[in-house]
């Protein structure tokens, strides 16, 4: 056998060893990081439609006034409740 074909197989399996190792390790890094994970129990989607009667914490958005957010700012940063 030819020594470059020889020194080429060599380094062509020790590349491939090397992949095979990395990426088990990657995925079992990728693994443990994302254990404590969890999917959303509902689509965003689901539940009543835009306009619709629901809870507020059901995904409906509430309008607040900008007015009375701003006095609230004021307020609490000068120091008053």
């Amino acid at each position: 056998m030819n020594p470059a074909v020889a020194f080429t197989l060599i380094l062509l399996s020790l590349m491939i060893g090397s992949g095979v190792v990395s990426a088990s390790w990657g995925f079992t890094l990728g693994r443990q990081a994302l254990t404590g994970v969890r999917q959303p129990e509902t689509r965003p989607t689901s539940g009543t439609p835009a306009g619709g009667s629901g809870s507020p914490g059901q995904g409906n958005v509430i309008l607040v006034n900008e007015a009375d957010v701003l006095q609230q700012v004021k307020s609490r940063t000068s120091g008053g409740q």
